[in-house]
């Protein structure tokens, strides 16, 4: 396993990371009392005009409390901002939800929350002059999402999976002598991608680049980077593939692909996912 590349930011970036549209409105026009929420970094946006974003986005899906945008590295560390009282929830997908509940009984997922309405699609991204491998991918999701291999791995490595122990590790086969293939996993989004504790890649993106490399024929090597370099590593060619979530919400104010940098072109997507807000449980 790489070390990572530019310990900058960590994890997938979670909500509208990449910020488009007008974003000129500042988080501090939010009241006194709104719940300050924990994602990770986005790219290409500060904490002052997501707030912006968020709060567009919270008047369009009528959402009842606001909440004031607070940034972090990790999914580690914004736990530990819930636990210390820095926030009062994090921003995650609803798959990670389950996975921090199931594992922490010390956490809950928080009801009646509007924002759980967008979804993302999930995607690899490659470099924009990279046609030949775009169209391999597109044709493995298309083939998977036909076949039914894409639902068994999300049934065995999402919906199904055991929760409470930590992720096994996902066997990438090799072939001899054939082309080599860099994929970025950020590993620190369970059970989505997972670095386990002896540096080996685990969960559902994992199983996919496995699966990806026994259709492609070629050899797959997985390079452990920061969110906040994916797309720095893509397009200096330290990676040839990496994945990407976007959210489809797009109207006059919020574009639809608000997380797509120059150069950088996405596949079909493979997977969906809502997003989730995770807390402390209430001692009531």
């Amino acid at each position: 396993m790489k070390k990572k590349f530019l310990a900058a930011i960590c994890a997938a970036t979670l909500l509208f990371t990449g910020c488009g549209g007008d974003t000129d409105k500042p988080a501090s026009n939010f009241s006194g009392d709104a719940v300050k929420l924990g994602m990770i970094a986005p790219l290409n946006s500060t904490e002052e005009n997501f707030g912006g974003v968020l709060a567009k986005v919270e008047e369009k899906l009528g959402a009842k409390g606001k909440h004031l945008p607070k940034f972090y590295d990790n999914l580690r560390t914004m736990q530990l901002g819930v636990e210390s009282g820095e926030i009062s929830e994090i921003s995650v997908y609803q798959s990670v939800a389950d996975y921090i509940v199931a594992k922490n009984n010390k956490f809950e997922i928080v009801p009646d929350n509007a924002l759980n309405k967008i979804a993302y699609s999930f995607c690899f991204a490659v470099r924009k002059d990279d046609t030949q491998l775009k169209a391999d991918l597109d044709k493995i999701v298309d083939e998977m999402k036909a076949d039914g291999t894409l639902d068994k791995l999300i049934n065995e490595y999402i919906t199904n999976v055991n929760k409470t122990k930590e992720l096994p590790a996902v066997e990438i086969p090799m072939t001899e002598g054939a082309e080599k293939i860099k994929v970025g996993v950020t590993g620190d989004l369970p059970p989505l991608d997972y670095i386990t504790a002896d540096g080996k890649a685990a969960g559902f993106n994992t199983a996919m680049l496995a699966e990806v490399a026994k259709r492609l024929g070629k050899n797959i090597e997985v390079v452990n980077i920061e969110s906040g370099a994916r797309a720095a590593a893509l397009n200096s060619k330290l990676i040839d593939v990496v994945f990407w979530a976007v959210v489809p919400f797009g109207n006059d104010d919020i574009p639809a692909d608000l997380d797509k940098p120059e150069g950088l072109e996405l596949s079909t997507p493979y997977f969906k996912d809502n997003v989730a807000h995770v807390r402390l449980k209430s001692n009531k």
